[in-house]
């Protein structure tokens, strides 16, 4: 072996021996994406008693959901770009003492002004989520890091399932503040993961010329991309008016138990694991149009059966709460779909379009479910959430044929 040989096989030793040295540990980074998306629903079993106690409408409390949504949207359209300047564990480090002190805040909070204030900052957790990708990507080879990926979405997937009912047993047995002293703790942990394991993450080199206006812009004058993201905000705005709907008026055929509000909300998550699995199982074999359609009809008879059922005067938990399930099984189907396709609009702006294509969703979803509230607020009756989820799901499925005749003709 010549001496070149010799330096260049030790240059590829010390490379491997350092990303093996700087990679985190998987369950730091299963953490950090789970937090990422707990804080969003774990607290709904509790908005009744907030509500109570800060002597505030439940409209303006609900809030607490949409004022979350709408700050995260908004992180998650500039939080890759500034890790890409700063690196990941600046980003990931300042995202975390952010929610802490935001969840403590929370926890002290005297009117709902000032609640509003701090849970709008816990949003700061958002990004975390696509970071941890990212670092995954960085830190192991393609076979490996499809594999992480897998459990990174069960993390993802399995914390807003298990999010309310965690929430409401906390809250019926110490009250609604033990969700946010709850959330520090686990904030403060991921923190302290975060700082010895995130040591190795650096910022890539990336053009800091680059007109990224004009990209945004390039992006939002392609229908092709408004189809598919105008499914997912429609898609997102059923979620989020049962998230915000739900507790107020299916929470009393439980007979006023946060804990068993909380469970049965975590069906509709799991269905969405459901319908991912599916997604994944044959989103290879049929085409994005097609799954869309089968996937935003299979909700809109979901809840067209739920309504019926609650219009001929059925009041048992699995009549109002099963129909809601295929509220998850169609949003497992749509997002991979729905992005995959947004995603494919410039070869060139993979990333750009999914930044975008994120904070759209969420905005768009948040924006409907805050007209939602609005009118429950009005209405608390079951029928009238059945229905505002079934307009919804009834727009995403417009969308969801918008785009499978723009692929046709493609």
């Amino acid at each position: 072996m010549t001496r070149t040989e010799r330096s260049s096989k030790q240059a590829i030793d010390d490379t491997t021996v350092r990303q093996a040295a700087t990679q985190p540990r998987l369950t730091t980074l299963i953490l950090l994406s789970a937090l990422a998306v707990l804080p969003v629903n774990m607290i709904l079993p509790s908005l009744p008693k907030i509500s109570t106690a800060f002597h505030a409408d439940f409209a303006l409390v609900n809030l607490s959901v949409a004022g979350f949504s709408i700050v995260t949207a908004f992180l998650e359209a500039i939080g890759g770009a500034i890790s890409d300047r700063f690196g990941r564990r600046p980003v990931v480090l300042t995202a975390l003492a952010i929610f802490i002190v935001a969840s403590i805040g929370c926890v002290l909070a005297p009117d709902i002004g000032t609640f509003l204030v701090f849970r709008s900052m816990q949003a700061c957790i958002g990004p975390c989520y696509s970071v941890a990708l990212v670092i995954i990507k960085e830190t192991s080879d393609e076979r490996e890091a499809a594999s992480k990926f897998g459990y990174l979405a069960m993390g993802w997937a399995l914390a807003p399932m298990v999010g309310p009912l965690f929430g409401g047993s906390l809250d019926e047995f110490f009250g609604w503040r033990a969700s946010f002293v709850v959330l520090a703790i686990l904030g403060i942990a991921a923190f302290l993961l975060s700082m010895r394991e995130l040591k190795g993450s650096k910022a890539p080199t990336s053009n800091g010329r680059r007109n990224y206006l004009a990209s945004y812009g390039q992006l939002l004058s392609s229908t092709q991309f408004w189809a598919y993201t105008l499914c997912m905000a429609c898609s997102m705005g059923v979620l989020y008016i049962f998230l915000g709907g739900a507790p107020l008026t299916i929470g009393d055929a439980l007979g006023g138990s946060s804990a068993m509000l909380g469970f049965y909300m975590g069906l509709v998550p799991a269905g969405f694991i459901l319908g991912s699995y599916l997604a994944g199982r044959y989103g290879a074999k049929i085409p994005l149009g097609t799954i869309l359609v089968i996937a935003r009809l299979l909700t809109c008879i979901g809840l067209a059966f739920g309504l019926a059922l609650s219009l001929s005067g059925m009041t048992e938990v699995l009549a109002l709460f099963g129909p809601c399930v295929f509220i998850g099984i169609g949003n497992g189907l749509t997002m991979p779909a729905a992005n995959s396709g947004a995603m494919s609009v410039r070869s060139d702006m993979v990333g750009t379009a999914a930044g975008l294509a994120a904070a759209m969703r969420i905005s768009g979803g948040a924006l409907i479910g805050s007209i939602g509230g609005l009118f429950i607020a009005q209405s608390a009756t079951i029928h009238t959430l059945f229905v505002l989820m079934l307009v919804s799901a009834l727009l995403a499925l417009l969308a969801a044929i918008w785009a499978t005749l723009i692929e046709k003709r493609r």
